[in-house]
């Protein structure tokens, strides 16, 4: 350390400055970017220590319970929405608060069978939402150059308040010519109803050789079709999202597989598991695989 008094060590500061790994970001239904909220507690962890941070509800609201009762008599299916207001306080290796930050955000749970289970799932969506909004203010390790782009590239890179270490490593002084800053892509559009603005994942290359390995061949016609290089860019597919084209099997067994997954309330974990489960993205898997999932997924719920 140098003379200039500190609360956070070395070690510390070195993984603050960290870029995000790219195997820590994770795509939501709508091909939004974000780390998920066990990751930013491991990494809270990781930093701050065992009991090295505080988190507090501040307030937790019901915004709406809707009943959509059955055409046919039967059972009732709930949506429910909340909003919660969380504090994180994070202390220096003695115990002291550092720092607090504040997060709010809203969560829901849609077509529930159960009222509780929809209760809950929209508190835990909330919960996971302001908990990662809060953390964002610590930095890249925390998911903040997400917001640049939907990118990993590192964009704090150096503080004034910490002068002797950048994301290279030490400096020789404050003189010292400083990281240059990356590009500024623009913000995510918030106006829109996704339950979780985070950034926009880049527009996906598609594989030039999509076709599943041989112990998972499927018919041609199962393939999934690459998307036009001349498409605009607004036009193209994002990953994990269900495909722009007309109906036909794949299509089918998509829209089956995504239904299932909101139904057991498994929508967000959905394009990481698929992945490796299968070893590609969502965008690349094959009817077959789809059908596959789906099931796993029924089975699931029904045990």
């Amino acid at each position: 350390m140098t003379e200039l008094t500190s609360r956070l060590t070395d070690q510390q500061l070195k993984v603050l400055y960290s870029a995000l790994h790219s195997d820590r970001v994770g795509f939501n239904p709508k091909g939004f970017a974000h780390v998920q909220q066990w990751d930013v507690r491991r990494f809270l962890i990781r930093v701050f220590g065992f009991g090295g941070y505080d988190t507090e509800l501040v307030s937790i609201d019901l915004i709406r319970e809707i009943e959509h009762p059955a055409n046919n008599g039967g059972k009732s299916r709930w949506t429910v929405a909340y909003r919660v207001h969380q504090r994180l306080t994070v202390k220096d290796i003695a115990g002291r608060p550092i720092a607090t930050f504040d997060g709010v955000a809203t969560g829901d749970a849609q077509n529930q069978p159960s009222l509780g289970d929809a209760h809950d799932g929209a508190v835990k969506e909330a919960d996971s939402q302001s908990l990662k909004r809060a953390a964002v203010n610590l930095g890249d390790a925390f998911g903040l150059s997400l917001y640049n782009g939907g990118k990993t590239n590192p964009v704090v890179l150096w503080s004034a308040a910490h002068p002797h270490l950048t994301i290279k490593g030490p400096v020789a002084g404050q003189d010292e010519a400083k990281p240059e800053d990356p590009p500024v892509e623009p913000e995510p559009d918030v106006t829109s109803s996704e339950p979780e603005p985070e950034p926009t994942r880049p527009a996906a290359v598609p594989d030039p050789d999509p076709t599943p390995p041989p112990a998972r061949a499927v018919p041609q016609q199962e393939q999934p079709a690459p998307a036009p290089s001349a498409a605009p860019a607004a036009q193209q597919q994002r990953p994990g999202a269900m495909p722009a084209t007309g109906p036909n099997e794949r299509q089918t067994a998509l829209d089956s597989m995504w239904e299932a997954a909101r139904a057991v309330n498994f929508a967000d974990g959905l394009p990481a598991q698929f992945e490796t489960a299968f070893g590609h993205p969502i965008e690349q898997g094959t009817a077959a695989e789809f059908r596959q999932a789906r099931d796993l997924m029924t089975g699931s719920a029904a045990a």
